[in-house]
């Protein structure tokens, strides 16, 4: 298309997505990442059941897991963010490439435990983003009935968190009779939905996570970086202070560390 036909468009800022930019000459060998949120405090939590559950088959699938604890979690803004179970949730966020996020239906939506992990985890922290071009799956446990209503609204949380949501998702009913004595799931047509769910979450997260920050790399972003260079240079700001600040026109694949501060319960 000629560039008159598009006069709104900043050309020097636009990229031709194609086959040779999502190549990589060599992808991450290391197991990938995979963090499992739950959402309920109770001493038999289903959905802990579920997470559990779900980490045994990620790991058979070769993936390395952690599963947060959001008990002693603060309710949002209650603490300051550098609470130890904040940076937990967030240092195990940045470490992950992968997220499983499982809640109760309560009054059909998600319950407020879950909710308020998600809510600890900023869109943007500086110049890091948690949960970007992060893959995603999604699952529920019901007291009842079958429902959908706490899957379709992780969906929207995680699109709001700028993540990769598989297509494939899990809607556990009367969750109390699908797990046995020991906690563990019953050989059932839904525990075979939740092995497809987490089989299909290690596929995308291998396409996914060396390739990321292109996915997600969009042009407004990058036209607004390259105004804050010109402004800086017109302010007499130096050309290498101002780049440092702005956004590269085609990320280059970052691996984020958990740190020292985390706790796993698998």
């Amino acid at each position: 298309m000629a560039p008159e036909d598009l006069p709104n468009i900043v050309s020097d800022v636009l990229d031709m997505p194609n086959h040779e930019k999502l190549m990589l000459p060599a992808a991450s060998a290391h197991p990938p990442r995979i963090l499992i949120l739950y959402g309920s405090l109770r001493p038999q939590s289903f959905s802990r059941k579920l997470a559990l559950e779900a980490g045994r088959i990620l790991r058979q699938f070769g993936a390395e897991t952690r599963v947060f604890d959001p008990h002693d979690l603060p309710m949002l803004d209650s603490v300051p963010a550098t609470h130890s179970k904040v940076q937990e949730l967030r240092s195990l966020s940045l470490w992950s490439e992968g997220q499983v996020w499982v809640s109760p239906e309560r009054h059909g939506a998600v319950t407020g435990v879950f909710k308020n992990q998600i809510d600890w985890l900023p869109l943007e922290e500086g110049s890091v983003r948690p949960t970007q071009g992060r893959t995603l799956a999604v699952m529920q446990v019901c007291g009842g009935s079958q429902s959908f209503n706490v899957v379709n609204t992780l969906r929207v949380l995680g699109r709001w968190m700028r993540m990769v949501t598989i297509p494939n998702q899990s809607s556990v009913p009367k969750a109390w009779q699908e797990f046995d004595d020991q906690g563990r799931m019953k050989p059932s047509a839904y525990y075979d939905r939740v092995v497809d769910v987490m089989e299909e979450l290690v596929k995308f997260t291998l396409m996914v996570r060396d390739r990321s920050d292109y996915l997600v790399s969009r042009y407004s972003e990058r036209k607004g970086a390259a105004e804050a260079v010109a402004l800086s240079s017109s302010a007499g700001v130096t050309e290498n202070s101002a780049v440092a600040t702005a956004m590269p026109s085609i990320p280059q694949p970052q691996t984020a560390c958990c740190g020292t501060n985390t706790r796993a319960c698998s």
